[in-house]
């Protein structure tokens, strides 16, 4: 099996398993050490225990240790889906058919592929924190109803104190890494925005298309954040987001999600866009908030997001 690596380094992740909140590497500037230098196979990855399998998405998770490196290592694999070519590729002779049972017009086979098209998106985090682990250990998830005062004096406090680095956000923004990923963008400082794959998503079949809008401003951590002065910013980044994406992919506006998550996974806004026959992570009711229902909520209270009460998941 050929595998595609995306390799990411520092004390950042991709999303936890009931999100598709994007976390991404610490990029290298020149002046950080490369923490995954040299790491060319799974050889290297030792594997020690599982912290989550998800079978319905075909992904798994494990945590281990990188040979002759000290601290952890998180490995997480993952299938990437079918597409029309990749169906074309796989109706050749060396894909080859053994067969299980066969009853009436219903037979079962297991099909060993041409390793050339049976890659598996694979992501190592490295060295990983023992806040990295705690995120994707699969757990007890509880519902969470947070009033305006417990966000005040327990969720603001904590998110403070323990959120993620998020210099790879502006790295990204001031075009220090990651330029040649970039979908669009708008560089009004006030109501721009980047447009980019989210690591999820390899870039290339659209069946589980998913891109990434960080905003140009630096003062909004989250939903929470968010009132009337926000509108212009929000209204051009659902307008413009998909416009660049129906250029580039061919694909409408009414075929797209687009949404915001509560709790995001890092605090620096960021709107999600995936392909509406996509089951991306963390779509559900108690993460996603749709952009277009978002702008709805603020034009009708400006400070609804200060004083509602919001659900989401621990």
């Amino acid at each position: 099996v050929r595998k595609k690596v995306n390799l990411i380094g520092g004390c950042v992740c991709l999303s936890n398993m009931n999100s598709t909140d994007s976390k991404r590497f610490k990029p290298n500037n020149g002046n950080e050490k490369d923490t995954q230098q040299g790491i060319n196979d799974l050889s290297v990855f030792k594997f020690e225990r599982i912290l989550a399998d998800h079978g319905q998405r075909k992904t798994i998770c494990v945590e281990g240790t990188l040979r002759d490196r000290e601290g952890k290592a998180i490995l997480w694999l993952e299938k990437i889906p079918f597409s029309e070519e990749t169906v074309k590729s796989l109706c050749t002779n060396k894909s080859f058919l053994h067969r299980e049972f066969l009853n009436d017009i219903y037979g079962s086979y297991t099909c060993k592929t041409d390793p050339d098209i049976n890659a598996i998106k694979a992501t190592i985090i490295y060295p990983a924190t023992d806040q990295h682990i705690a995120k994707f250990e699969d757990k007890p998830l509880h519902i969470i109803e947070e009033t305006p005062d417990l966000y005040n004096n327990v969720t603001l406090p904590y998110i403070l104190k323990e959120q993620f680095d998020i210099q790879w956000v502006y790295n990204v923004l001031e075009h220090k890494h990651e330029t040649e990923r970039i979908i669009f963008e708008d560089k009004n400082p006030n109501t721009g925005f980047v447009l980019l794959p989210d690591l999820k998503w390899n870039g290339k079949q659209t069946e589980d298309l998913y891109l990434l809008a960080l905003i140009h401003l630096r003062n909004i951590k989250s939903l929470r954040d968010l009132s009337a002065e926000h509108l212009p910013l929000l209204r051009n980044i659902l307008n413009k987001g998909t416009e660049a994406i129906r250029n580039k992919y061919n694909i409408p506006k009414s075929q797209l999600r687009i949404y915001i998550h509560y709790q995001p996974t890092f605090y620096h806004l960021h709107v999600h866009f995936t392909y509406l026959k996509y089951e991306a992570p963390g779509i559900f009711t108690e993460k996603s908030h749709l952009l277009s229902s978002v702008i709805n909520n603020i034009e009708l209270l400006p400070d609804y997001y200060q004083k509602a009460t919001l659900s989401f998941v621990l």
